[in-house]
């Protein structure tokens, strides 16, 4: 094996639940609980109902369940189901790095894995924990995003990687399930480009899926490229270049899990701050006398939420809540963003226009190279009469430097869980998801996510 593909083969097959200090495990909880939410958030979208038809179809030997529904599917099918559930708000967990991306996409492959093979609570998070670090260790070095592939690159190796951790692969086996991921599944970033399609919230599921499949190739013998990363042909001629790891959770260095970033609100995570800042302009003057907003931003911001024409016409929900224009709209005229904030109607609401008109937005070139320490956004607003105001932001709340408490965490899964569960089962989940690594089986987890048809 190669240089990349060994480093991340030995530490995965090394990790022990043994070594993962509280920190680490209080934050994988809080990720846990925070993934199940959004899933819950996610059940009754067209997405995961399409998901969910194509799993009826499919059968596993052991099987794995849906989240809500404990309908029985393959281990690969319940990745790509629930996953689907946990994306479909684009309300999960984020890393901003070098590379940057959904890190809890990986959860579901994880729990899949776990359930079908009666891993305990512990075994769970402790592939949380080792799919994390593959996919934070090499999103720290990778740009995907500006080299124009997709995140999905980090989710199918983390997915592997967790997995392989469950199955109890051997460092060989993983070495192969890692090689066999990557060769096979390199995302292209038109998934988040344009007009947005059902895919963009459907792509790192497809990826999750994959990484669980290559653990179950491995496990039963299947062999993968030698070079995957560093070969003639490998990851790095046709897709990186050429990039050295940097040391890896444990020994005193946190663990990836614990430098990901939660969310405040229901979209992508560069409109997190922008819309704290919204609410308070929106608590200092009437909307109706705003004549402009001049909103400078980083470059990835501004290319992503705020550059392309769509984004001031939004025509799909999966479009919108990656709409700086849109969003800020909605802030200032709602004074909030739920997750009915993206219907057909809301999305043509003459209001939000004429709000959506009056923005601007610019890269700043200052706070892009500020970025990923400091994600800042500047707002110059002129209100009517000739009064101008400025505001100013740096981390989101749920940033890991301005993190969201574990009774906001709590609140945020009790939220997305009410259309779907009485108040006897929602208030019962947080305290035994808090408590999962003393189940004997994790699969409990979908005992009681199970919700009433």
């Amino acid at each position: 094996m190669d240089k990349t593909t060994r480093i991340l083969a030995d530490y995965v097959t090394n990790l022990e639940f043994a070594q993962l200090p509280a920190a680490a495990l209080h934050q994988a909880k809080r990720r846990l609980i925070d993934t199940l939410g959004c899933a819950m958030g996610g059940y009754t979208s067209e997405p995961a109902a399409i998901a969910r038809r194509v799993a009826a179809r499919q059968h596993g030997e052991p099987a794995a369940r849906l989240i809500g529904s404990g309908a029985r599917t393959s281990m690969e099918m319940a990745t790509f189901t629930n996953c689907v559930m946990v994306r479909y708000l684009d309300y999960n967990d984020t890393f901003i790095s070098v590379g940057s991306g959904h890190t809890s996409d990986m959860i579901p492959a994880c729990l899949a894995v776990a359930e079908a093979h009666n891993a305990s609570g512990s075994d769970l998070l402790l592939s949380i924990v080792a799919a994390y670090e593959v996919y934070t260790g090499l999103a720290d070095v990778v740009p995907a995003r500006d080299l124009g592939w997709d995140q999905g690159l980090f989710v199918v190796l983390g997915s592997a990687a967790g997995a392989a951790k469950l199955l109890g692969l051997t460092r060989e086996q993983t070495a192969d399930a890692l090689a066999i991921a990557v060769t096979a599944n390199v995302p292209t970033r038109q998934t988040r480009s344009g007009e947005l399609a059902m895919w963009k919230g459907v792509a790192t599921a497809a990826s999750a899926r994959s990484g669980v499949f290559a653990a179950l190739l491995a496990a039963d013998g299947m062999t993968g490229p030698t070079a995957a990363f560093e070969g003639r042909h490998g990851v790095w001629d046709q897709v990186t270049g050429p990039f050295e790891l940097k040391p890896l959770g444990g020994e005193g260095r946190p663990f990836g899990v614990e430098r990901t970033n939660l969310k405040f609100f229901p979209s992508e995570y560069h409109s997190q701050a922008p819309l704290a800042m919204a609410l308070e302009l929106r608590a200092k003057v009437r909307v109706d006398d705003i004549d402009a907003i001049d909103v400078q931003t980083y470059h990835t911001a501004y290319s992503e939420i705020g550059s392309e024409p769509e984004k001031w016409n939004p025509q799909t929900r999966e479009t919108a809540d990656h709409s700086m224009p849109y969003l800020l709209a909605l802030g200032l005229v709602d004074g909030f963003v739920k997750s009915d904030s993206f219907s057909p109607e809301r999305m043509r609401d003459p209001a939000l226009h004429r709000i959506m008109q009056k923005i601007k937005i610019a890269e700043n070139l200052e706070f892009t190279a500020q970025f990923p320490a400091k994600l800042v956004t500047q707002f110059d607003v002129t209100v009517r009469g000739g009064k101008e105001l400025t505001l100013t932001a740096q981390y989101p709340k749920g940033h890991a430097k301005n993190p969201m408490s574990d009774a906001e965490v709590e609140l945020k899964f009790l939220n997305l869980c009410e259309p779907l569960m009485d108040e006897a089962q929602r208030t019962a989940l947080p305290a035994a998801l808090w408590k999962i690594d003393e189940a004997p089986v994790a699969g409990s987890i979908i005992d009681l996510m199970q919700i009433k048809q």
